[in-house]
């Protein structure tokens, strides 16, 4: 069984990371996960729908996570093996869109862990918040991974 995970870490805030969102990146993303609506492709019809350029998808943000150097450094703070765990659940709340031209910060932090199974399977559930260049959230991420 794995060691029990440090609860100390819970609320343990990470260094911000800022992305700048381009058309190239929304449009690669949108090719990759199979989006065929033309807001995420074409700008001229972005614009003539009312939007101030081209429209990223929902789950473009999850990208912004691998633009850092670790993205993975929560797990490691947490002495888990990277071959022992796995992406449990993710949820997503949006509040504006976020479009190319966009500057996107990124905070993020250790919101909870927990157990269930009398200890047997163990919980980290990672928090981001995403701001633009004008300091409103455009959304919050939960995700949760399982050590196993």
């Amino acid at each position: 069984m794995q060691n029990k995970l440090d609860r100390s870490f819970i609320g343990k805030k990470y260094n911000p990371l800022i992305f700048k969102v381009t058309e190239e990146r929304i449009k690669l993303f949108s090719k990759a996960t199979g989006q065929t609506d033309p807001l995420y492709y074409d700008t001229d019809f972005a614009k003539r729908k009312g939007h101030p350029s081209l429209l990223a998808p929902p789950t473009f943000l999850t990208t912004v996570a691998y633009e850092q150097e670790d993205p993975y450094k929560y797990v490691r703070d947490l002495n888990i093996d990277m071959g022992k765990f796995l992406h449990a659940n993710q949820e997503y709340s949006y509040f504006l869109s976020v479009y190319a031209g966009d500057t996107i910060t990124m905070h993020q932090e250790i919101g909870d862990i927990f157990d269930k199974k009398d200890g047997q399977l163990q919980f980290i559930v990672f928090k981001s918040t995403y701001y633009n260049q004008n300091e409103k959230i455009v959304a919050k991420a939960k995700s949760t991974l399982v050590v196993i």
